[in-house]
């Protein structure tokens, strides 16, 4: 029943992934709930300017890459691409265009108001949206995060020459030469679409090697598939500075641990160094709510914040920083206000990278998995099948990656799953059932898998954890 105290039951702070389902899901519960959202189009960052439509870009970059370095050819398809940027464009912002939409339907259809404006607190349940003020018996704050800046760097995305991740989306042409500052998702995900059409890539990053976080054969691998396919890495570097004059850019580099400075000219920098949350602006000292060092809003393990009634999910609080992971929170945070049971186990968030080939994990890595063992490398076994082994995998001519089966080598219980291929976004969702069961090794490779699917590889690599693979 609605509490007319207030005036809706619950305002949701934030549209991105988060916020938007958990509108959505505390209005299917009987709840009266408004969302409030500065953008004109809904979806954060995510739908915008984000996941979709970068993968819209990496899609179309494949296709061209296919026909213009010669692997379409060599399945018999004589084709030479020309570059029509233009459209490559529109049906970029075509797909953003149609998602946004999708949500405002369901906005209506599930009768969420949306309240357009920046929203700051005024108390624990007030909130001034815009020119308009709105109160609620609970308040979801998922307002997201946005691009960390680089000290010493000022991107300007309508220049074209120094951008962030919006930026590197909307760039008229493709540039000559192309500098990524930062070798995590973002980065290289950019960074392969416009190498993929042309330019020179060469991606700086400040640690030893590529993706942070992931598995360490899989941050090996993944460089040398990325530097056969163009990609150059300066490791262990970092920018000190970037001066643009007219088109061009200048960078300066010197080594992580301090040294000799070096300069690098580039027609267009990608700064991708991470993302940090957006708590600033939002007035949490009027309700007595104070952020972590990084900025981040601290929750118990249902969501709530230290003030009642006041809630939090999505990356504006600790964790990976994934559109998924915050929908998971959106719909669990719905249901707890509900006075449901709402859980996210984070122990299962995949993540992938949507290069190609793909790269996905789920639970832990190696080095995690030992290091929860005291040290101990005997306490996990590990199994690994090659892409080049599997059926499907070389009919598609696609040989590059592995699968990782990561167990507990006295339960065998799965630990965690790391794979390269084609199609490992969509691979790893195997795991992560699999993995939510509390499934062994054993489990994965005796449930029987199609043939020929890149999915056997995933059987194939539970079989080597206890050393008996097929086809190797």
């Amino acid at each position: 029943m609605a509490d007319h105290s207030y005036d809706y039951d619950v305002l949701v702070i934030g549209a991105g992934p988060g916020g938007y389902v958990a509108a959505i899901r505390a209005a299917q519960l009987g709840l009266k709930v408004a969302c409030a959202e500065a953008r004109e189009t809904l979806g954060g960052t995510c739908l915008n300017v984000g996941c979709i439509p970068s993968k819209a870009m990496l899609h179309a970059s494949e296709y061209f890459d296919a026909a213009a370095n010669g692997t379409m050819a060599s399945m018999g398809i004589d084709v030479a691409p020309k570059l029509n940027m233009d459209k490559m464009h529109a049906q970029r912002i075509d797909a953003v265009d149609g998602l946004t939409k999708g949500i405002e339907f369901l906005f209506k259809k599930n009768k969420v108001t949306w309240v357009k404006g920046l929203a700051t607190f005024q108390d624990a349940h007030t909130v001034k949206v815009g020119d308009a003020t709105v109160t609620a018996k609970d308040i979801v704050i998922a307002t997201g995060s946005s691009v960390t800046p680089l000290p010493g760097v000022e991107v300007d995305n309508d220049k074209h020459v120094v951008v962030d991740s919006t930026g590197a989306l909307e760039l008229p042409k493709v540039p000559k030469k192309m500098v990524v500052i930062g070798g995590g998702v973002i980065g290289l995900e950019l960074g392969s679409v416009w190498n993929r059409l042309g330019a020179e890539v060469t991606c700086v990053e400040f640690l030893d090697e590529i993706l942070p976080g992931m598995d360490g054969d899989i941050r090996k691998d993944a460089r040398k598939i990325f530097k056969k396919q163009g990609i150059e890495f300066k490791l262990s570097t970092k920018v000190t500075g970037v001066t643009v004059k007219g088109k061009k850019a200048t960078l300066t580099l010197e080594p992580a641990a301090g040294g000799e400075e070096e300069t690098m000219q580039a027609d267009c920098v990608l700064v991708s160094i991470g993302r940090r949350p957006n708590t600033e602006g939002l007035g949490l000292e009027a309700i007595g709510l104070a952020t972590n060092q990084r900025g981040q809003i601290e929750t118990a393990h249902d969501f709530r914040t230290k003030v009642d009634n006041v809630w939090a999910i999505g990356d504006c609080i600790p964790g990976p920083m994934l559109a998924h992971k915050a929908e998971d929170e959106g719909i669990a945070v719905a249901e707890n206000i509900a006075g449901e049971t709402g859980i996210v186990n984070h122990d299962v968030i995949p993540s992938v990278v949507y290069t190609l080939p793909e790269i996905a994990g789920v639970g832990l890595t190696t080095e995690q998995a030992i290091e929860q063992a005291g040290g101990d490398k005997k306490a996990i076994n590990v199994g690994k099948f090659p892409m080049m082994a599997n059926s499907r995998a070389k009919t598609n001519h696609e040989p590059d990656g592995f699968v990782k089966v990561i167990s507990d080598a006295e339960t065998d219980r799965v630990l965690g799953v790391w794979c390269i291929a084609s199609v490992a976004g969509t691979m790893i969702a195997e795991a992560g059932i699999a993995m939510e069961f509390g499934a062994t090794s054993e489990d994965i490779a005796y449930t029987c898998h199609a043939h020929p699917t890149h999915a056997e590889a995933m059987k194939e690599a539970a079989m080597a954890v206890t050393g008996k693979p097929i086809h190797m």
